[in-house]
């Protein structure tokens, strides 16, 4: 692969560095007086802002990238899986946050403690740092493919290693002093940004082909293996498929449930809208409007099909795809879009990137203090435990660096699409944490001890799960191959059933217990 990164490219990222700059000095100038105020930013945030904010943070380098690769390999049916995400968000609007709201929690985790004690709490906590451990990571991983294919024209594992601690850097230093404030106000614009960039190159390579919308239609609908990539409802019971229908309304829902209401990543925005039903508007508002950027970047994909492998339809010369690591959209800006254009669509790459990490360090470290650190300490000045929260992110940044780098193996033994393997990292600290929620809101079952197990139970049956866990040690492929949507499923019950199995009544005045 040839790279052109010209100074004009170089000129754009070297502007959009700018502008970030400049906001982050003006953030800083009224930095965190409180936990509260790190954390939550005084649950002070319009409900415009944090659907920007959830969208910048749910809509990662993980569709910026992996959706034009999942239009380019099939169809349109991972855009049918946002109707599994309504639902959840329909789930989260009216049964979580109201309790979270009622219960006066800062991060999600805290309702255990009320329920069942710290033991609970902290346990449910190091779950979900060690799930948005391996979701975060592999997001950097696929934006660091991207940067290294610009600064050392590969993508072998030093070039992708150092840019992953590039970007690690730049998401750091900027939501290291203002906490969730400049988290909110860094994602509108990074939205702004790929957004942007990602509409105006739909629009660009629709010029390029020149073709009659009819004549597009009809060549996507007519695939060389006979495959008909307009497909968006699919109603076969494959269950090696995530986005069936079935599955969409099963385990993709189960999926958003846990990244909207139990994923302090997400639910860190809603729990600064001020009031449960703000936040209600804000994540279905922000499911709903991921509809027509899922469209977008789907038919990016669908578009570079037709580019690259459809020469009866363009004329133009059958091109040797190598992608040597990368994803096809990677390969068509850096080949393809002229020089300036180029810079803003891997501005856009970046942008995505950082929006994603920089809210991750923040709610992790939410987590870190107000779930572990602050029940075990005397009571301190509040500017204390901003400065703990700081030195928690450094940590965080450390880990979720090297989980970037083990992804990178992980995902050349896996050989899932970018997308699928992106999805299917965030459910293994899921189904424990799915499995204990739904008991404690819909049973008045459970104990320390079975939240714990459930929590373990969850994890170890989704690893289970992994080809290269689960059949080194005897577990049958039917399971193992099984979509991750099934096997998020799967783990989900068998997490529900350990934790239900504990007989301790939680306190009536938990909010969301049922009455003993």
């Amino acid at each position: 692969m040839h790279l052109n990164f010209s100074i004009l490219d170089w000129s754009v990222l070297g502007g959009y560095f700018a502008v970030v700059s400049a906001l982050g000095v003006m953030l800083s100038q009224r930095s965190a007086r409180s936990s509260k105020d790190f954390f939550l930013s005084r649950n002070g945030f319009p409900v415009v802002l944090i659907v920007f904010s959830v969208l910048a943070t749910t809509q990662s380098a993980a569709t910026f990238l992996g959706g034009p690769d999942f239009g380019f390999r099939k169809d349109y049916t991972y855009l049918a899986g946002n109707l599994g995400s309504i639902l959840a968000a329909i789930v989260a609007a009216c049964v979580l946050l109201p309790r979270f709201y009622a219960a006066g929690v800062m991060t999600v985790y805290d309702l255990l403690n009320k329920a069942f004690g710290p033991t609970a709490m902290r346990s449910a906590g190091a779950m979900y740092l060690l799930g948005r451990v391996f979701a975060n990571g592999a997001r950097l991983f696929m934006a660091a493919l991207a940067v290294a294919l610009i600064v050392f024209s590969n993508t072998h594992f030093i070039s992708v290693a150092l840019s992953s601690l590039f970007i690690t850097f730049i998401a750091l230093a900027f939501t290291f002093v203002g906490g969730l404030r400049s988290v909110v106000a860094s994602d509108a614009l990074q939205f702004a940004v790929y957004v942007g960039t990602a509409i105006f190159i739909l629009i660009g390579l629709y010029q390029v082909l020149n073709l009659p919308l009819s004549d597009l239609l009809t060549a996507a609908r007519n695939a060389p293996d006979g495959q008909d990539k307009l497909v968006v409802f699919d109603f076969s019971l494959d269950l090696t498929n995530p986005f069936t229908m079935l599955s969409i309304f099963t385990g993709v829902a189960l999926l958003s449930i846990g990244s909207y209401g139990l994923d302090q990543d997400t639910t860190q925005r809603l729990l600064a809208a001020g009031s449960p039903q703000r936040a209600g508007r804000a994540i279905v508002i922000a499911t709903v409007l991921a509809i027509p950027l899922t469209f977008v970047f789907l038919s990016i994909g669908q578009l570079l099909h037709i580019f690259y492998e459809r020469p009866e339809v363009t004329g133009r010369e059958t091109v040797d795809l190598e992608l040597e690591g990368t994803t096809v959209f990677m390969r068509y800006i850096l080949d393809e879009l002229p020089s300036g254009i180029r810079g803003l669509a891997v501005t856009g790459v970046i942008a995505a990137a950082v929006s994603t990490l920089n809210s991750g360090l923040n709610s992790m470290a939410a987590v870190a203090v107000s779930d572990f650190y602050r029940p075990m300490t005397d009571e301190k000045p509040e500017r204390h435990y901003v400065m703990v929260g700081q030195f928690a992110m450094f940590g965080f940044a450390t880990v979720l660096f090297l989980m970037s780098c083990l992804c990178y193996f992980w995902q050349k033994s896996s050989d899932s699409p970018l997308l699928e393997f992106a999805l299917a990292v965030m459910t293994f600290a899921y189904a424990g944490l799915l499995g204990v929620y739904g008991t404690v809101f819909f049973t008045n079952r459970g104990s320390t001890g079975s939240v714990v197990g459930g929590l373990i139970a969850g994890f170890v049956v989704m690893c289970l799960g992994e080809r290269s866990i689960g059949g080194g040690l005897g577990i049958p492929e039917s399971y193992t191959s099984l979509a991750f949507s099934w096997k998020l499923c799967v783990a989900t019950l068998v997490s529900f059933a350990v934790t239900v199995s504990g007989n301790t009544r939680r306190p009536s005045s938990v909010p969301g217990a049922v009455p003993g």
